[in-house]
C-alpha cells in the first residue's frame, strides 16, 4: 500500500533539524506592511525543521523557532564600514496539535522605523530603543494587538512552516569579523599577501564554514602559502583557471585572529600600481546561536490544554554572511 498522506509521512522521517540557505530577503517597502493575504508576505523557508518521535510511536509535542539573520558589510581599505545592512527573519514550524494560541515576546525596547507620526504605523518609532529595525513586515497570521505596548506577537500558527517577521536593519553594529589585508611587491616578479582576520564575537561562540576568497593578479602563476604553525581545519588553495586565493576554516572561535601568508608569483613585470589589480576580499561564514541586532525572542507561551500540558520548545540563532568585503 502506498500513501502520500504529509501527516502519515511524518511518522517514518527521523532527521534531525538542519539550517539550509535561502535567497536574500527583498528590500521592505511602506506597502508591504499593509498588504493581504498571501501577498503580504513571501513564504520562502529559510529553515527545515523534521519532527522527532517519542517511544511507541506517539509524535512529540513541539515547536521550533528560528531567528536567522543575513549580513552584508563593506569595509574601506582602512578598515572603516563604508555599508552595512541585516536582512532577518523570525522563522517557526509547529508540531503542536490542537492549534493552540502562540505569544512571541520581543525585545521591550525594539524601535522600528526612523520617523513618522502614526502610532499604528510600523514604520514610526516609538522611544530610542536598544534595537531599532528599519522596517518590518508580518506573517498573516500574526495578531498585532498589544504589540505597541509591550511587543509581544500573538497567532494560531498554520500548517507547515511559515515566516512570522521579516526585518531590516542598517542602524550601525558590530560586525562579527575584522579583516586586514596587505599586499606588496617583494622582488622581481613576485609579491606578497598578508591577510588576518580577527573574530569578534565571544570566546563562547564558534563560527564554522568559513571561507574568504581573494582575487590575484590576473598575471599570477604560482601562490604558496604559509599557516600559522599548529592549526588544524584549514586549508588554502589557489585557483589559476580565474586567478582567485581561497581560505578555508572549518571552524573559528570568537576572540581569535588568524593570519594567512601567500607569496605570489608573476609572468610579468608589474606595470601598475599591485593594489589595483588585487582584491576585494570577500568572506561567508555561518554562526550558530548568535545574532547581530540583539533581536530576541524574550520568551514564548502556547496556550495550555492542561495542567500537564508542557510541549518541547526550540529556539536558534543564526547569523550567515550575505556580501562580505573588504576592500584592499
Amino acid at each position: 500500500m502506498q500513501t502520500t498522506s504529509s501527516e502519515v509521512l511524518k511518522s517514518y522521517i527521523f532527521n534531525e533539524p538542519i539550517v539550509v540557505d535561502a535567497a536574500r530577503l527583498q528590500p521592505l517597502g511602506p506597502a508591504a506592511i499593509f498588504m493581504q493575504g498571501t501577498k503580504r508576505m513571501p513564504g520562502t523557508a529559510i529553515t527545515k525543521s523534521v519532527v522527532a518521535n517519542e517511544p511507541g510511536g506517539r509524535k512529540r509535542e513541539e515547536i521550533f523557532v528560528d531567528i536567522i539573520e543575513k549580513i552584508s558589510v563593506t569595509f574601506s581599505s582602512s578598515g572603516y564600514i563604508l555599508t552595512s545592512e541585516i536582512d532577518g527573519t523570525i522563522q517557526m514550524k509547529s508540531y503542536l496539535t490542537g492549534n493552540p494560541e502562540i505569544r512571541l515576546a520581543l525585545n521591550e525596547d525594539l524601535s522600528i522605523g526612523r520617523g513618522g507620526e502614526s502610532a499604528n504605523d510600523y514604520r514610526s518609532s516609538y522611544g530610542s530603543g536598544a534595537v531599532i529595525l528599519d522596517d518590518c513586515n508580518f506573517h498573516e497570521s500574526v495578531r498585532l494587538d498589544s504589540f505597541d505596548m509591550d511587543r509581544t506577537l500573538a497567532l494560531v500558527p498554520p500548517d507547515g512552516e511559515f515566516p512570522v517577521m521579516n526585518y531590516r536593519m542598517t542602524q550601525e553594529f558590530k560586525p562579527p569579523f575584522h579583516i586586514n589585508c596587505l599586499i606588496e611587491e617583494a622582488g622581481h616578479l613576485k609579491a606578497e599577501v598578508i591577510l588576518k582576520v580577527r573574530a569578534e564575537f565571544p570566546s563562547n561562540i564558534t563560527a564554522n564554514t568559513v571561507v574568504l576568497e581573494m582575487p590575484l593578479p590576473k598575471y599570477t602563476t604560482r601562490a604558496s602559502f604559509e599557516l600559522e604553525p599548529g592549526v588544524t581545519g584549514q586549508r588554502t588553495d589557489f585557483k589559476g583557471a580565474n586567478k582567485k586565493l581561497e581560505w578555508d576554516l572549518e571552524k573559528f572561535v570568537g576572540g581569535v585572529e588568524h593570519t594567512l601568508r601567500a607569496k605570489l608569483t608573476f609572468s610579468q613585470e608589474l606595470h601598475a600600481n599591485i593594489i589595483k589589480e588585487a582584491g576585494p576580499v570577500s568572506m561567508t561564514f555561518t554562526i550558530p546561536m548568535y545574532n547581530v541586532s540583539r533581536l530576541q525572542v524574550k520568551y514564548l507561551q502556547i496556550a495550555k490544554k492542561s495542567s500537564s500540558y508542557n510541549p518541547y520548545r526550540w529556539m536558534r540563532y543564526v547569523t550567515q554572511a550575505n556580501s562580505y568585503v573588504a576592500r584592499i
